[in-house]
């Protein structure tokens, strides 16, 4: 039988309907909370880059392995990522990804027409830069080969081709600018007393 949903009861000051409660407290709760399904944004908005990152604009790195160099911005990539080079001739910077939260840009540009676009859009795909699967050796000759140095890994034929074919046309037009060349060989660092926030890059 279904219990009635309010029950009708006498008091003193008269009589007045009470509500009848149809679910019972639970006896036991979970000692962890449930897991709430993530809410995951449908849309993907695209980056806002900084004026200033434009496509030729000289930078400089503030962090990862060449932090303090200057680079040429080749194109922007997807996610605030940016694809930079020394040139490597220059200064050892090859062709590589940077977040662009930790780049400073200059007001020194580099004019970008005589590099190859097809190459830029072949470096800019996502296999580019994936690394190999290094395969894990298992046995005694893993064991006695723990302290050794790994082996270096040769780059492939096709990269060097293009780092060559970036280079070759950004010094063509280095070249023309007066010590343009050393700006981009030295390096950036701070001194005590530098005041960054009050320079002009």
């Amino acid at each position: 039988m279904s219990e009635p949903a309010s029950t009708k009861k006498t008091f003193a000051k008269g009589t007045r309907e009470v509500p009848h409660h149809t679910q019972k407290a639970k006896k036991y709760y979970p000692a962890e909370d449930e897991p709430q399904p993530k809410k995951v944004r449908k849309t993907i908005r695209p980056t806002k880059y900084r004026p200033s990152l434009k496509p030729g604009t000289i930078l400089i790195l503030l962090a990862g392995r060449f932090r303090g160099k200057r680079v040429v911005l080749l194109k922007n990539l997807d996610q605030g990522v940016l694809l930079v080079t020394g040139p490597f001739k220059v200064n050892g910077v090859p062709l590589r990804r940077v977040n662009a939260r930790y780049v400073i840009a200059t007001s020194t540009t580099v004019d970008l027409k005589g590099v190859d676009s097809g190459v830029l859009d072949k470096v800019a795909g996502a296999d580019y830069f994936a690394r190999e699967k290094s395969e894990k050796k298992k046995g005694e000759d893993a064991f006695f080969k723990q302290g050794e140095k790994p082996e270096k890994k040769e780059l492939a034929s096709s990269r060097v081709e293009d780092q060559k074919s970036v280079d070759k046309a950004l010094l063509g037009t280095l070249k023309k600018e007066p010590m343009l060349l050393s700006y981009l060989h030295s390096s950036f660092s701070l001194r005590k007393g530098d005041r960054p926030h009050e320079m002009v890059f």
